[in-house]
């Protein structure tokens, strides 16, 4: 069912999920079991699981009236999606304490799915999940089947989407407004039916940030607060592979006095051309030697990074220029020419335009 995103962001609060005891919930299904689907780089603990990273999603099929699960937030800061038979939405916000929430109730009693997508960065802080509790009488079904094609998003807030759902004209950093749903990746990934990856910080770059961490640090970790928690590129491999920074750099380069590039720079001078592209060649050759075999494309926008006369979109030309890889792809977005953060709008033109470039340009 083709979903109304106006009519889903003007009710999305009144349908926020609460938590509520049901002595008719009685079947505990834990976080390790196989009827779980799991979208992203989950940390598992014994029978728990930990969510980070945006687009990580919880999936379930079931059959009956009613499923719901139990949770527990780092800093209370994190929001899902609940998504029911892939047309009606719920928001969840896990408390900091061990709670168990109402998903889904009174469904007619036949086959349903729900996903439980995270919608927030993971500077937002670690969801841990438990496990699913079921109506009695409720049957588990089969886990969905998995998808053929796999994506990889590598990001900064653009991809991450802070700030798509704020439409004030502030940009506001509170998490309610940042959405990795409705970014242009996640709807790229949706329209190829892919599974998907989301490796993403707001204000991250490759040489430097607006952040601590730069993304050559954290491209390799499953979770990101953890520098030693490091995640096996063996078990997904993406068939396609999208890179969409350097925004952040290209502010902080011209910035030399400030603490973000002093903290990398130290009483250095901005980084030349040379320096740049070859920055941009060590990032997308560490990927090339984890996916062998993946497509990557190497995109820029739709920010300030391709506008008219910027010269960032010819680095990343002459980068993938001198790694002379077949399977490697430029492809820059033009700049959106509005204030802030690409809002939903702004995102669907994205994807639509990079969905047409990888139906011209990949088989897959």
């Amino acid at each position: 069912m083709k979903i109304n995103y106006l009519i889903l962001l003007n009710f999305l609060f009144i349908f926020s999920i609460s938590c509520q005891e049901n002595t008719t919930y009685t079947t505990f299904i834990p976080a390790n079991s196989n009827k779980i689907n799991y979208q992203g780089r989950i940390g598992a603990k014994d029978s728990l699981t930990e969510l980070y990273w945006p687009g990580s999603q919880i999936e379930i099929n079931f059959n009956g009236t009613g499923i719901n699960g139990i949770f527990k937030d780092d800093k209370g800061d994190n929001y899902y999606n609940v998504i029911l038979d892939n047309d009606s939405f719920r928001l969840l916000r896990p408390d900091t304490s061990k709670k168990e929430y109402v998903l889904a109730t009174k469904l007619p009693d036949t086959l349903h799915n729900i996903k439980i997508y995270k919608r927030t960065e993971w500077n937002r802080g670690t969801t841990t999940f438990y496990g699913f509790i079921t109506e009695r009488g409720t049957e588990i079904s089969n886990p969905p089947p998995g998808k053929k094609r796999k994506m990889e998003f590598y990001g900064n807030s653009i991809t991450a989407g802070y700030g798509v759902e704020d439409f004030s004209g502030k940009d506001r950093s509170d998490s309610i407004y940042t959405n990795n749903y409705f970014t242009y990746a996640a709807f790229t990934a949706r329209h190829f039916d892919a599974e998907c990856h989301y490796i993403v910080r707001s204000g991250i770059g490759i040489m430097m940030s607006w952040v601590p961490q730069i993304m050559p640090e954290i491209y390799q970790l499953t979770n990101p607060h953890l520098s030693r928690s490091f995640w096996d590129f063996s078990v997904y491999q993406p068939d396609i592979v999208v890179i969409n920074l350097f925004q952040n750099d290209s502010w902080l380069v011209k910035m030399p006095k400030s603490k973000e590039f002093q903290a990398r720079y130290e009483g250095k001078k901005p980084p030349e051309e040379t320096d740049i592209v070859g920055a941009y060649v060590q990032f997308v050759t560490s990927l090339r030697d984890k996916y062998p075999n993946a497509h990557i494309i190497c995109m820029l926008g739709n920010m300030s990074i391709t506008k008219i006369g910027s010269p960032w979109p010819g680095y990343v030309q002459e980068a993938v220029d001198f790694m002379n890889d077949p399977n490697i792809y430029t492809f820059f977005v033009p700049y959106k020419d509005t204030p802030g953060h690409p809002k939903i709008h702004e995102q669907r033109e994205m994807a639509n335009k990079l969905i047409r470039f990888i139906e011209k340009n990949i088989q897959w």
